[in-house]
């Protein structure tokens, strides 16, 4: 049986724990219960999106304007990389 080590916001790990144990399972029996439906969809089995914003908008629409006109032969006009980092960037 392999350890796993996690840092966790302590208040999300107090109120998890609460869920958790009114279920009646432990922090590491819902662990192995969220792994095990990880192998089962074979993904994350929740849907996680970034919640646009009005920059991240307009960050995308930069990048398609400039790799519409870009013919491959030249460095890539943009990088995600080089764009500031998008405000209001969330996962769910």
């Amino acid at each position: 049986m392999a350890n796993v080590n996690i840092r966790v916001d302590d208040t999300l790990k107090r109120d998890a724990e609460r869920i958790f144990s009114a279920l009646g399972f432990s922090m590491s029996a819902a662990t192995n219960a969220f792994y095990k439906q990880v192998v089962r969809y074979g993904g994350i089995p929740f849907e996680l999106r970034v919640i646009p914003s009005e920059k991240t908008d307009r960050d995308r629409l930069t990048l398609e304007k400039a790799f519409s006109n870009w013919n491959g032969d030249a460095p890539a006009p943009y990088d995600w990389d080089d764009m500031d980092a998008p405000a209001g960037r969330e996962l769910l």
